[in-house]
């Protein structure tokens, strides 16, 4: 199964209402709710949501609806990811650390670097297609690059460019703001491309952005998990495990806490931080073998295991079976 972190579309029905039309009618056509969309790394279906868009786009008789909507949009639409990224050493690093870690955000999408001369393209390929070609999706993943290394690099003139395969839209329809000057329509891949001379550089760190971030998941867990820290502490540590930084200092900070105070409130509760950990990774774990699709070897990496025999060991404490013997057992239920 396609999925994709809810959050992506981040805007979506304030934008929809400004056309006139109701998001909530159009989310129920493609089985999807407001309800999913409260939570931004709630996954629903990747291919329910390229065909929303596409839908979308011809309810609100905009073409160029999620490059209108990506506009909007911080690049907080990417989660977690879009915060580590942001804290690698060069770009260089921050692009090898996001093909490592996309599926912090989606399945069923992948980023290839291709080198043209002097010039870098980041490449979008997908798992799937839909009637549009993913015209819609294309528009929103191409645009939410173009936004992270837009923000990484500063100052980047005409030199990012957003390269879209759609042929140009008739010349009464707006191309967005942010993308006027340096989009390429009737491109040969969806995508973005920079010179290479910017790999070196170290991406920039916006400090009022985590400050931000951190707010929303405060106002997020406190919605969802009224009172009960451990179940916030449970959900900030699954949505960091992937990056491998989910530590206590990572989690109190998403929090709005000193580490100390919040492993003393944890101690109040008669548990520690790292059963709360080990307690989380054996239930990501268990989910993911009985009904992902990662190999051990992924899971393992997912779950901020170096080494797949530590994890193995591990599940084997847990469970008193390997990993792939208690996904065998489970998917046999």
């Amino acid at each position: 199964m396609f999925l994709i972190r809810s959050g992506a579309i981040e805007g979506y029905e304030p934008l929809v209402s400004q056309y006139g039309q109701k998001p909530t009618t159009l989310l129920q056509k493609f089985g999807l709710s407001s309800a999913q969309l409260r939570d931004p790394n709630t996954y629903i279906s990747y291919t329910r949501l390229a065909d929303l868009l596409d839908a979308t786009a011809l309810a609100c008789d905009e073409p160029l609806f999620s490059l209108n909507l990506t506009a909007e949009q911080s690049v907080l639409a990417l989660g977690e990811i879009a915060l580590s990224i942001r804290q690698q050493q060069t770009l260089a690093d921050a692009l090898t650390y996001s093909n490592h870690h996309i599926s912090l955000h989606a399945y069923g999408v992948h980023v290839q670097q291709r080198p043209r001369g002097d010039i870098l393209e980041l490449q979008l390929t997908f798992d799937f297609t839909n009637a549009s070609g993913l015209t819609q999706l294309m528009q929103l993943s191409a645009g939410q690059a173009f936004n992270l290394v837009a923000q990484m690099v500063g100052n980047t003139g005409s030199a990012l460019k957003l390269h879209l395969p759609q042929p140009a839209p008739a010349a009464s329809i707006d191309t967005p703001l942010p993308y006027k000057e340096n989009i390429l329509y009737g491109s040969n891949f969806a995508g973005i491309s920079f010179p290479l001379s910017w790999l070196p550089r170290k991406p920039q760190y916006d400090e009022q952005l985590l400050r931000e971030h951190f707010q929303q998941r405060i106002r997020l867990l406190q919605s969802i998990y009224p009172g009960n820290l451990q179940a916030q502490v449970c959900h900030i540590i699954g949505n960091l495990l992937p990056s491998g930084e989910s530590n206590i200092e990572r989690v109190a900070a998403a929090l709005n806490l000193h580490p100390r105070v919040l492993q003393k409130k944890l101690q109040q509760d008669g548990i520690s931080f790292r059963e709360l950990l080990q307690q989380t990774r054996m239930e990501v774990a268990k989910r993911n073998l009985q009904h992902g699709q990662l190999s051990v070897t992924d899971l393992a990496l997912n779950l901020g295991y170096a080494d797949v025999a530590i994890f193995s060991r591990n599940f084997k404490r847990w469970t008193g079976v390997s990993p792939s013997a208690w996904k065998k057992t489970a998917n046999t239920l």
